[in-house]
């Protein structure tokens, strides 16, 4: 006689999705392996292509899902009672640590100095992101805190070599017995959070010297297991910017104690913390004084870091709901095989490429900007509306994408909410939308060879749809009139957002018509410039959707 267990008809798998797996991150994605081949990234195709096959093993997947299962914990002293102030992670963290490290997803431009070098690390983050986007955090503040060291030769001179080193070592030791360090970054305080003017921590000059005692605290500290990490705090000239390692010179701990780590909606895997110093060694940064432009440089590079992990997240919400689609039958036929589906699915592609058009041109930018005034200029309006425009967009994919599994969806296992409870989290870090909306203007009021970059982008695919034309010619209105009400003394800041979004939306119908296939193109000027879209995904009102979906992600 046969067991409850035995008979139970659930012991049967019906109509149910294979986990998906075993799959190449990369060379599945045609939009970005056509971004790497146009961009003069291809020599770092085959090392790409390596990396995004990693990603999609069984293994690689379960390190995201345990990381995220087992969040840091932080010691705040040894068992003799003194301050311990150490982090520990699972170990499938340390090995997505490794993974990235060593294939320089923190270092690559500082590598490889060669044309490509920005957009190939950029994709590399991408791909990163998809299989598990908190271990990123440090990985990106490293690969930006090396940016802003510039401004002090000697510091870049010495942490240099460490931070670009391809051997992740997470040993909690000074840095003279490491093999490779990770750097952080502690701008924001209680009082003041994005307002960092309002800074009340204190640094005090050793001597004549460029040495620092820092007293004070910081509300956010990203990845406290750092080894160093930049910091501003006031000096007697105003706000001025700091290298503050967690060891002091003399080989023992600096006074930097760690008060708590967050405990956050999402980005389990990574430790974000409350910190305090009570006269702890540091080291400043650029001159005194001018702490918010010598660390805008890392800012500057984490932002794009933000604007990419947004095309990636969408990315990754996309192929789980078309692999879904392609495989769970409801009401007589595969759901993709529905009209109403394929809409929604295509809709979300769009979305996605455009995205990803996005985040690979801006990069771009930041490979020439060096040399190139008009790239320099687009790099830097261009990374303010693109984070704000795509930290916007991808909860809302994220949420479709979720609505296409159903029910499945909702649980863990499917790994959608971890992709959900991560969505909101750049629109948030390094300037929520209000700051980066003003970050436009400021941009606009500053810098005019900005506009005049974007100018020229738009004028790349002038003639090819009058639609879009008069769009553009709108745009560039809008920018001359917000100019000339700024140069004026108009208030202008309540119609901020609508002007930033504007600005995203026409440059990735740009984008589109420029490098997606001509349908993908249409489609998206019609449904995005046109206004023929509803407020949903699923609100196309033509085209060749399967077209879409099978250049999204190949069945």
């Amino acid at each position: 006689m046969n067991s409850p267990a035995q008979s139970s008809i659930t012991s049967s798998t019906l109509n149910q999705t294979p986990i998906l797996t075993g799959y190449n991150l990369f060379v599945t994605d045609a939009a970005l392996v056509a971004a790497v081949q146009r961009g003069d990234a291809a020599w770092a195709h085959k090392d790409i292509a390596e990396f995004g096959r990693l990603l999609g093993t069984e293994e690689a997947q379960r390190w995201g899902v345990e990381a995220n299962e087992n969040p840091p914990v932080l010691h705040t002293h040894d068992r003799n009672g003194d301050r311990r102030d150490e982090v520990l992670f699972h170990p499938s963290w340390h090995e997505l640590m490794r993974t990235s490290i060593g294939h320089r997803l923190h270092s690559l431009p500082w590598l490889e100095k060669r044309k490509g070098a920005q957009l190939a690390r950029a994709t590399l983050m991408m791909l990163a992101v998809q299989n598990e986007a908190g271990h990123t955090c440090p990985v990106s503040m490293t690969f930006s805190g090396l940016a802003a060291l510039q401004a002090e030769p000697a510091l870049a001179k010495q942490w240099g070599p460490q931070i670009v080193s391809s051997n992740y070592d997470p040993a909690f030791a000074p840095p003279d017995r490491k093999n490779g360090v990770l750097l952080g970054m502690g701008m924001t305080e209680k009082q003041g959070g994005s307002d960092v003017r309002a800074n009340v921590t204190r640094a005090e000059r050793i001597g004549a010297s460029r040495e620092y005692l820092i007293t004070g605290h910081k509300w956010f500290c990203s990845a406290p297991m750092c080894d160093a990490f930049l910091v501003l705090a006031q000096s007697d000239k105003g706000l001025s910017c700091f290298l503050l390692p967690r060891w002091a010179p003399d080989g023992g701990k600096n006074a930097f104690f760690i008060q708590r780590l967050k405990d956050k909606m999402g980005n389990r895997s990574n430790a974000s913390s409350e910190v305090e110093f009570q006269k702890a060694w540091a080291h400043i940064v650029g001159e005194e004084g001018r702490g918010v432009s010598t660390i805008i440089e890392m800012v500057n590079h984490t932002r794009l870091d933000c604007a990419i992990a947004a095309a990636g997240l969408m990315r990754q919400a996309l192929v789980q709901a078309l692999h879904h689609c392609r495989h769970r039958s409801a009401f007589g036929k595969l759901l993709i095989d529905h009209p109403l589906m394929r809409n929604v699915l295509a809709d979300m592609a769009l979305e996605s490429e455009a995205a990803t058009l996005l985040v690979t041109r801006l990069a771009e930018a930041f490979d020439r900007k060096a040399d190139n005034t008009e790239e320099s200029g687009f790099a830097r309006l261009a990374t303010a509306f693109s984070k704000f425009w795509l930290c916007k967009r991808v909860p809302i994919v994220v949420g479709e994408a979720l609505e296409c599994l159903g029910g499945n969806g909702y649980v863990e296992e499917s790994g959608l909410p971890r992709l959900y409870r991560e969505a909101p989290l750049y629109g948030i870090w390094e300037g929520s939308g209000n700051v980066i909306c003003l970050d436009v203007l400021r941009a606009l009021s500053r810098e005019p060879e900005s506009i005049e970059a974007l100018k020229a982008e738009f004028a790349s695919v002038r003639g090819s749809s009058k639609p879009l034309d008069a769009f553009l010619d709108e745009t560039e209105s809008q920018l001359l009139r917000v100019c000339k009400q700024q140069a004026n003394g108009v208030e202008i800041e309540a119609s901020a957002r609508q002007l930033t979004e504007r600005l995203a939306l026409a440059t990735q119908a740009v984008l589109m018509v420029r490098h997606a296939k001509p349908e993908n193109a249409e489609m998206f000027v019609v449904s995005r410039i046109c206004g023929g879209h509803g407020q949903t995904f699923g609100t196309l009102s033509a085209g060749n959707f399967q077209g879409v979906l099978d250049r999204a992600f190949p069945a």
